[in-house]
């Protein structure tokens, strides 16, 4: 097994830019030459070490996603924070690895759409790691009450109606956060430059061209980082260009908001806003409340489609990988630890790959993959550049007294002389032998849920659990 990772490189002028707010992240690869500078009040000496602990002032509010997911079929029984990646984790890990490591002990999921597994997985991961006495991770699954009969109608409306449990203890911020993205980011910057600034509202944003609008709106920034405007799809969302006249930055849907604040403007201002970028944040620069810009440079991916999915974890297996690093010394990312036996690699020849726990690979080639926990794959399989999600069991026979006999004649993981080219298959999946899953007419989309897969992006999907009958072609 040959991974091998390398850091992206800094220059000097990135450098020199990044001290003014004291920090050296990594910059991300698409770059802009208009910049956000942090303008840092001169009033304010203090060191970030003057300011209140992390753990006792500000509490993070992860918010699942809404029924509408662009990673389809992969959340067809699960929500998008709970897809698997890079072999042994969940793309929620990467949000809540990033509060631990940013001091933030108080953790709140808030929960709706398919949330089953995701809640298990919070559960039982995070039970005390790295949190310290008073630190956890609550879920707060969607609820009807005699107040409140219908679901949450969006991610303020879940906001508000969790306010009752958020104000238990007493800190002074809450960090709102999108749950599905992956990115590593020291949230202790954005807090300190909150607090310098004085400003009732941050927002991390986007110091890059991205490609596509992620979906959070486009704010204008003065020269001081301040938001002064906000428009999104509805209003016209400002297409900037790479010149020194555009102000207008993407947001990240990542809010820093003072606690009376978000009182005010959930109860108060704004009782019936569903939704925090187009309503509640659009509302607080229009009545004149200071909202700030955190400039964010680092690698940062949405998961806008199965393609963005598929080159993430594609990355992973790459010599020189330019997007999220699992393997960060001083940045871990935490995740459910498994009791699972090392992988078994019987004549194997396994190339620039990363392979999760409790694997079976027998006689196989596998070349730029990931290849989950619990997979087993049989003689003379060849995978490449593809995504195997694993196991969660092991199937070593079919049982004598199975009721589908037929379905179940075909185990759990990857069959003899199967090829897998391009391709994710979800968990469980049953691939019979001498399959080729390897889109060889170079179909673009295709919708084949009955037969047990689709074609996303140019990418076959083979769905969780389904059956792929021996020798079929894909």
């Amino acid at each position: 097994m040959v991974i091998v990772m390398q850091h992206p490189q800094s220059n000097s002028a990135y450098l020199q830019w990044k001290k003014q707010l004291g920090t050296t992240s990594p910059r991300i690869h698409r770059r802009r030459s208009q910049k956000i500078h942090c303008a840092n009040s001169q009033r304010h000496h203090q060191s970030i070490s003057q300011f209140p602990p992390m753990n006792q002032s500000v509490a993070a509010i992860i918010l699942g996603d809404g029924s509408e997911s662009r990673l389809y079929p992969l959340t067809k029984r699960r929500s998008e924070g709970a897809i698997p990646i890079a072999a042994n984790y969940r793309l929620i890990d990467a949000v809540v690895s990033n509060c631990i490591n940013s001091g933030i002990s108080k953790i709140y999921a808030l929960t709706q759409f398919n949330s089953t597994s995701l809640n298990s997985h919070l559960l039982r991961a995070y039970s005390g790691a790295g949190l310290g006495k008073e630190g956890f991770v609550e879920v707060i699954a969607a609820y009807q009450s005699l107040e409140d009969q219908g679901w949450f109608q969006g991610n303020a409306d879940a906001v508000r109606r969790c306010l009752w449990v958020l104000e238990e203890y007493p800190v002074t911020e809450f960090l709102v956060l999108p749950g599905h993205h992956l990115y590593r980011m020291d949230y202790r910057e954005l807090v300190e430059l909150h607090w310098r600034s004085e400003a009732d509202i941050t927002v991390a944003v986007l110091n890059a061209i991205w490609d596509q609008d992620p979906g959070f709106g486009s704010l204008k920034i003065t020269d001081e980082s301040r938001v002064v405007e906000l428009k999104d799809k509805t209003t016209g969302n400002p297409k900037c260009q790479n010149t020194f006249d555009c102000h207008w930055f993407s947001s990240m849907g990542i809010y820093l908001i003072n606690r009376d604040v978000m009182i005010e403007l959930l109860k108060d201002s704004f009782p019936s806003a569903n939704d925090f970028s187009s309503e509640v944040i659009r509302g607080a620069i229009s009545t004149g409340m200071k909202v700030m810009a955190y400039p964010f440079d680092g690698y940062w991916e949405d998961m806008r489609s199965i393609g963005a999915f598929y080159r993430a974890n594609m990355e992973t297996t790459r010599k020189c990988n330019r997007g999220y690093d699992f393997f960060k010394r001083d940045s871990l990312v935490y995740t459910l630890p498994r009791c699972l036996p090392p992988s078994v690699v019987t004549d194997s020849l396994v190339t620039d790959s990363v392979i999760g726990d409790g694997c079976i690979l027998n006689r196989c080639k596998i070349t730029g993959a990931v290849v989950g926990m619990r997979t087993r794959i049989e003689d003379g399989a060849i995978i490449e550049d593809s995504i195997i999600m694993g196991s969660d069991i092991y199937e070593m026979e079919v049982p004598q007294n199975s009721v589908d006999r037929k379905r179940m004649s075909i185990p759990i993981g990857i069959g003899e002389k199967t090829r897998i080219r391009t391709a994710i298959v979800d968990k469980n999946a049953r691939i019979g032998k001498n399959v080729a899953i390897v889109n060889s007419d170079n179909v673009r989309e295709g919708d084949r849920e009955d037969q047990g897969y689709v074609i996303r992006d140019g990418i076959v999907v083979v769905l969780r659990s389904a059956v792929i009958p021996d020798g079929s072609i894909l």
